[in-house]
């Protein structure tokens, strides 16, 4: 076509009509250029894909699923069943096969009767299948449909499955759920519509980009997979995020001391002191000035400091969490209390530091020591009667091959917990976005908290087994006494400060009524529970200027979670004023504010330091 009209050939009889796009030079020249030039970068990264893939470095089996006891028990139960009450089973598959069948005969009489539409489609809602495609093409819709058709089947089978104890049916129904979730047509890029759409209108375009960055993620993990969910490039800690201003005021082989610089004329006599969990970094408590938690403390008048841990390699290969207790919590405590001149501190643990801050505070109160004026947790549990969603990593097979693991390095690398943490949301943190960056050829968004959530630490071996071990799979702190340093049998009944605890109600990590009976279980006389809305990180980071997340609050008491959830009172707004006013009576009066360090401790280089930052090659 040119200006909308054919043009004829050389001959000039008008019967040899060519369209522009069937020229040699026209467009569909110009479109077959292009595809063979995607289909040259196609064979250059595919090389480079495998070399890549070559490259993979060995790792304990015990890492990527559970051991073949599991999956013995679960056919020794299903057999069981079998012979027990054959009529279930036999019921169960003739539904499954009549509904199947009958959603096939359906999908074949419509395309038979020369109106290709698709067959009738009561299946649930399921935003992975989104795109109308799935709904109004014939094929698509019958792949949805057959797929949900088999999961719903499948999950059905697992749930109903007796034999087995409460702990192996969770982990029997979330890696089957695993399974499921691995093999819906979305995954795949001849089964999903979207993915072929874009690669006809690119001529192979999405495919090569898709290429590029599932390469580019291959290497960057030495081998294994694990997709990139923010673009690399957007953030730089310390540049754009983690800007809050401050100093480093201590340094040792564990952590950072962070010293915020005040930003009011008067300042609360009691400081804080915050520490983050060591399995991220402590950023993501000032991703940016408009959600940064610790600069709103900092504004509401207090004197903040921040533990920045390190992130571990060979050298911390004998460190164990008594070091982290004693050479962590302890000398934060009293590096504070010397800077500052106070005898006492108010101390916040996030998540496993929080949990690790539980052991600590029972400890002091067996030593007799007040350096603690109240404690404040958050998204933590102390008690792993009920582990939640996390229980289905909690057991001897997982936890020996994090043994065997880190003992043959030294440590834990960050990999296999980052990709724990994403199989716990696989929809949204592994199958969606591999979607849109290996099928669609996306490039990751620039998203400061997915950033975040891919900066992760290692864990010293001894650590990491020692804490999944005694403190979550035995529960020794909640149950038979913990023995830390010096003392032993610590129990959370020995805590007796006052306490402030803040769960997430859709927390998939720490749920909220294990936060809950956590808090029920320490012996301390005051306690306040707040539930935020959201979940681990939205509910923690849910600054008031955003009016996002409400809470709740119940003042009463209550005989469990759900009690205590029904007579509770929903409140608007982030629940970061109700814990400034809770802890506004426990900090002392006013003095002037400090500026960072003091005593004999000089500031050393300026916030957010240098453990927060990638370490050099």
């Amino acid at each position: 076509m040119m200006g909308g009209k054919q043009v004829t050939s050389g001959s000039g009889d008008g019967n040899e009509t060519l369209r522009n796009g069937d020229h040699p030079g026209g467009e569909g020249a110009v479109a077959l250029e292009r595809l063979n030039k995607n289909l040259l970068r196609i064979d250059g990264l595919t090389k480079r894909l495998v070399t890549a893939l070559a490259s993979r470095r060995r790792s304990d089996p015990g890492l990527t699923g559970p051991g073949t006891e599991l999956y013995a028990k679960a056919m020794a139960a299903y057999w069981t069943e079998m012979a027990n009450n054959p009529g279930k089973l036999i019921e169960r598959q003739v539904g499954y096969w009549g509904q199947a069948l009958r959603h096939a005969i359906e999908a074949q009489t419509a395309l038979t009767s020369g109106k290709p539409v698709p067959a009738s489609d009561d299946q649930p809602t399921d935003r992975r299948f989104a795109n109308p495609l799935w709904q109004e093409h014939p094929y698509y819709n019958f792949l949805k449909q057959q797929y949900q058709i088999s999961a719903s089947a499948i999950r059905d089978t697992v749930r109903e499955l007796g034999g087995l104890d409460a702990a192996d049916k969770k982990r029997v129904e979330f890696f089957s759920q695993q399974i499921v979730d691995l093999f819906a047509p979305t995954n795949f890029l001849a089964t999903n519509p979207e993915a072929m759409q874009r690669a006809v209108e690119t001529e192979g375009e999405s495919l090569v980009k898709g290429l590029e960055n599932l390469v580019r993620d291959i290497e960057a993990n030495r081998g294994d997979w694990l997709v990139t969910l923010s673009d690399p490039d957007a953030f730089k800690v310390g540049g754009n995020i983690a800007t809050t201003e401050g100093s480093v005021v201590y340094r040792d082989r564990l952590f950072e001391l962070i010293q915020y610089a005040p930003t009011t004329e008067k300042v609360r006599a009691t400081p804080i002191v915050l520490f983050p969990p060591w399995i991220n970094k402590f950023y993501i408590l000032d991703l940016k000035p408009q959600n940064s938690l610790i600069k709103w403390i900092v504004d509401q008048g207090y004197t903040l400091f921040v533990v920045s841990w390190v992130n571990p390699e060979h050298e911390h290969a004998d460190v164990t969490l008594s070091d982290y207790v004693e050479g962590g919590f302890l000398e934060a405590m009293e590096t504070v209390k010397t800077i500052t001149g106070e005898s006492q501190v108010n101390a916040v643990g996030y998540c496993i530091a929080g949990t690790t801050l539980s052991a600590t505070l029972a400890l002091l109160a067996r030593r007799g020591d007040r350096s603690v004026k109240s404690a404040t947790f958050f998204t933590t549990l102390a008690d792993f009667e009920d582990p939640g969603e996390m229980g289905v990593f909690l057991d001897e097979d997982f936890v020996s091959g994090i043994e065997r693991e880190s003992a043959a390095k030294g440590y834990l690398d960050k990999f296999f917990m980052g990709r724990t943490f994403s199989y716990l949301r696989s929809n949204d943190l592994v199958y969606g976005p591999a979607i849109k960056s290996y099928m669609l050829g996306e490039a990751p968004p620039a998203f400061d908290l997915l950033h975040w959530n891919g900066d992760g630490t290692n864990l010293p071996g001894p650590m990491v087994t020692e804490y999944l071990r005694r403190l979550c799979i035995r529960n020794e702190l909640a149950t038979t006494g913990f023995d830390l340093l010096e003392q032993k049998g610590l129990t959370l009944d020995d805590i007796d400060v006052p306490l402030c605890a803040i769960a997430a109600e859709t927390d998939h990590i720490a749920h909220w009524p294990g936060a809950w009976r956590s808090l029920q279980k320490m012996g301390s006389e005051n306690k306040t529970f707040i539930l935020s809305q959201s979940g681990h990180i939205a509910g923690i980071v849910n600054p008031p200027s955003k009016k996002k997340y409400g809470h709740y609050v119940n003042g009463s008491d209550a005989e469990s979670p759900e009690d205590w959830l029904a007579a509770a009172a929903f409140n608007e707004g982030s629940w970061w004023p109700r814990w400034e006013t809770w802890l506004r009576p426990r900090s002392g009066e006013e003095v002037a504010a400090r500026a960072p360090g003091g005593n004999g401790y000089d500031p050393i280089e300026p916030a957010p330091g240098s453990y927060v930052l990638p370490r050099a090659s």
